[in-house]
């Protein structure tokens, strides 16, 4: 087992990260920007490092910056986290040849399945359902606009090195496949030096599922309960839950079966997450992989009991899961709410600042809170404007819901606006307490008329 690891991240993910590495008996190395020289993740750190200025392009994604503290603190491992450096294949390989192990997938199965025409393909030939569309990447403009008449509109077309929700344009006739492409290829090429794209049909009134999957170097691979996260905006998840009120175990079963031998026949290794689109009819269509430990990684945690960070480093370090496909099974329901530092009621507009009030609603049965800020906490402006996770855990989906309202009328943040009132709105929304909502509803049915209701407010 390592004896140091470095954690190439910050917020609450560093704190998680850290307070994992402790209860292991492992030294914990941080690294911080100028900006987050007063965190609390740097305080729990048995040892920090400052790697440059406020920007992340000189300090978080400073590659050389980041290996260089490492070895300097003699760690022998790094966790990426989540975001920064945690899908970067360059990285992963940089940690290799420098005998620091990445503590996430071979740097080969980030650069496979980060490219995503090519996930899309190796999943394909798997058999996994894929989405029908481009096999690769679209040469032109003309073969795009080829293909749209040949699967028919609407078409979504996307970055292959895209994520976080970039790189995505929908389209429904010629003129706005045409004004979609040149936009596309724009943003991506400013935003990846990439600017290759790919196209799927698009499937309307969808649930966006995923399915965690973890495996170690000796042949074992488990996979975990679906996660609900068709509660979006822009892409970007805003509720998450666990298991989905729509899947039967059944379905759950046979889902698992196939990521497991997709995962088997790619020789991947540490943990990942299947993206799908499941249909009206109950048809799954794989979208992507993301090859790290996803932000929602809580909810998984929750209904299953399984610590996913210790698992990481465990399988890292060489050894077996510490727990089987029966350990995994569904114990309950699970939501998380994101508390970010944001003003829904002005298209979520960015509210920077320092935290001048804080409570949180800890205590209580099913009740779990991860969090990297405390009073006096500085909201910066260059990085997400994630506050705090609120996760709740209870026996069924209504108890867990009526436990996460409760907890969002608790929580008390001054100094910085933020999307409490929303979430418990939403909360309230008779479509979300009845599960049927898809992957548009929040966009396209709740936020219109809650936006008419409080932008005046």
């Amino acid at each position: 087992m390592f004896s140091k690891v470095l954690i190439a991240n910050r917020g609450e993910i560093a704190v998680q990260v850290i307070r994992a590495l402790h209860e292991m008996g492992i030294k914990a190395v941080a690294i911080y920007s100028t900006a987050d020289k007063d965190s609390l993740y740097v305080k729990m750190a048995d040892e920090a490092v400052c790697i440059g200025g406020p920007q992340p392009s000189v300090s978080y994604l400073n590659m050389s910056a980041v290996i260089t503290a490492a070895t300097l603190t003699g760690c022998e491992a790094i966790h990426p986290g989540y975001g920064f450096l945690s899908e970067n294949a360059e990285f992963a390989q940089l940690c290799e040849q420098c005998g620091i192990k990445f503590i996430g997938p071979s740097y080969q199965s980030i650069e496979q399945m980060g490219d995503k025409a090519n996930a899309k393909a190796a999943m394909k030939a798997n058999g996994v359902p894929t989405i029908p569309g481009s096999d690769g990447c679209l040469p032109n403009y003309e073969a795009a606009l080829a293909l749209a008449h040949k699967i028919g509109y609407p078409v979504m077309l996307k970055a292959v090195a895209g994520g976080g929700g970039k790189g995505i344009r929908q389209a429904y006739n010629d003129a706005e496949l045409e004004q979609a492409y040149a936009e596309d290829k724009h943003e991506v090429k400013l935003s990846y030096s990439d600017d290759r794209l790919y196209m799927e049909k698009k499937i309307d009134h969808a649930k966006h599922i995923e399915m965690q999957i973890i495996a170690d170097s000796h042949g074992h691979v488990v996979y975990l309960p679906e996660r609900d996260c068709s509660m979006q905006r822009n892409h970007q998840k805003v509720i998450e839950e666990s298991p989905c009120q729509l899947i039967s175990p059944a379905e759950r079963a046979t889902l698992g079966k196939v990521v497991v031998k997709a995962i088997k026949a790619i020789h991947y290794e540490n943990t990942g997450t299947f993206e799908f689109l499941m249909d009206e009819s109950h048809h799954f269509y794989f979208m992507e992989m993301n090859t790290r430990l996803q932000v929602e990684h809580t909810v998984t945690e929750e209904v299953t009991g399984i610590e996913l960070i210790k698992a990481q480093i465990i399988v890292a370090a060489g050894g077996e899961l510490p727990f089987t496909q029966a350990d995994a099974a569904v114990k309950g329901y699970a939501i998380e709410c994101r508390i970010n530092a944001e003003d829904p009621s002005h298209d979520f507009r960015p509210s920077p600042g320092r935290i001048k009030e804080l409570f949180m609603p800890d205590g209580t049965l099913g009740v779990r809170i991860d969090s990297g800020v405390t009073t006096n906490s500085m909201i910066s402006p260059y990085y997400d404007s994630m506050i705090t996770k609120l996760v709740a855990h209870m026996p069924d989906r209504e108890r867990g819901v009526t436990k996460m309202k409760r907890m969002l009328k608790e929580v008390r943040i001054k100094g910085v606006k933020i999307n409490r009132d929303f979430l418990y709105d939403l909360l309230s929304d008779p479509v979300f307490v009845k599960g049927t909502f898809n992957n548009n509803y929040l966009e396209t049915g709740f936020l219109k008329g809650w936006v008419a209701q409080h932008a005046t407010k």
